[in-house]
């Protein structure tokens, strides 16, 4: 099968730090390629892929000093899907919104993954306007503000299997990994911690948008308890040591996150995770499990006492079955094959385990 993959030029695929979706759009790349299929990358020139890489920026845009507004990079890159549409059976867009209108006559050829939160009031003219859009969301959680669209199913975020390794054996501190910003809540991450009376390692990128929230809040926090090390951005080596040393990750977040990948990044290396129940936090923790879902820092401070209780294996365990990138490429393969419509000869996939839960495709 032809493929072609857009992804978003804010960073490259992989990202050198931060960055979730062009993360999950090159584990999928290169495991499409490794399937066999003719995959080609629409990304920024730096990225590093197994595929056809059609460099649509210098470099990523948020490393580029140069660049100031990243729409017109988006509409060139756009241009160039364009231009060679009809070289792809599928053509599979990950930039939320912006191509609609520009690929409406082969929309039919397209499916959209939407990562970010849909919400926002803005969103349901839009998305009304294009309804017949074949979209997947990445949590059932996801859909639920959405006005009646061609939802082809939910497809659930992967990881190379061998990408974090194993750890049995923590060191012993709780780990906060994201984003600095109010939603996040690295604020009760901090007194989890300080009631908890455990050590808090804190890895994660201050925007500009939320530099006034880590100068007025945050910043004056961490000051202010000994227990607390702030360790900034961290590269996917870095993150393999800090996720795997940690007791548990924090997840404590307070808006309608659509999917969270650090949780599944945490599980990987055996990591529990403790997060609130908010967004799909429940269709990402197995409670118990992978870890606990709480809905106060009370009750995490008394997870945080009950999370040496959790098998570690059991957790890697968990990961492994719900969440590789195996599993992510054969449910989109399906979707591809699914959208065709029986164009292509090649048979529909029997992939294993998967249960309604985990992947929908709808009628």
């Amino acid at each position: 099968m032809k493929i072609a993959q857009i992804a978003p030029l804010m960073e490259r695929c992989p990202p050198r730090l931060y960055g979730g979706t062009e993360r999950v759009v090159a584990y999928l790349t290169d495991e499409l390629v490794r399937r066999g299929h003719e995959v080609t990358l629409f990304a920024s020139g730096d990225s590093l892929t197994a595929a056809s890489l059609i460099p649509c920026s210098d470099q990523a845009l948020r490393l580029d000093p140069d660049v100031r507004d990243p729409i017109p990079y988006h509409i060139m890159m756009l241009d160039q899907v364009r231009r060679l549409a009809d070289e792809f059976d599928v053509l599979h867009f990950h930039i939320d919104l912006l191509h609609f209108p520009l690929v409406r006559e082969f929309a039919h050829r397209t499916v959209t993954t939407l990562h970010g939160r849909l919400d926002l009031p803005d969103l349901k003219p839009f998305y009304r306007a294009f309804s017949e859009f074949p979209l997947v969301s990445i949590s059932d959680f996801q859909r639920q503000p959405m006005p009646p669209v061609n939802w082809l199913g939910t497809v659930y975020h992967g990881l190379p299997e061998d990408l974090l390794p194993f750890r049995a054996d923590p060191e012993g501190y709780l780990a906060f990994l994201g984003r600095i910003s109010p939603e996040k809540r690295p604020d009760r991450a901090i007194q989890i911690a300080a009631r908890a009376g455990m050590p808090l390692k804190i890895a994660a990128k201050v925007d500009k948008a939320d530099q006034a929230y880590w100068d007025q809040v945050i910043g004056p926090m961490i000051a202010a308890h000994r227990n607390v090390e702030f360790i900034g951005e961290i590269n996917e080596h870095e993150k393999a040591d800090f996720l795997g040393n940690a007791a548990a990750l924090l997840f404590p977040i307070d808006w309608p996150e659509p999917f969270g990948l650090v949780m599944i990044e945490a599980m990987a290396c055996g990591t529990p995770v403790i997060a609130f129940r908010s967004g799909s936090v429940p269709e990402v923790i197995e409670e118990g499990v992978s870890g606990f879902m709480v809905e106060s820092v009370d009750a995490a401070v008394a997870a945080v006492e009950r999370i040496n209780r959790l098998s570690r294996s059991a957790v890697r365990a968990y990961f492994a079955r719900r969440f590789t990138v195996r599993r992510m490429a054969e449910n989109y393969v399906s979707l591809y094959r699914r959208l065709l419509g029986g164009r292509k000869a090649e048979p529909m996939p029997v992939i294993e385990g998967v249960n309604d839960s985990e992947f929908r495709v709808m009628a």
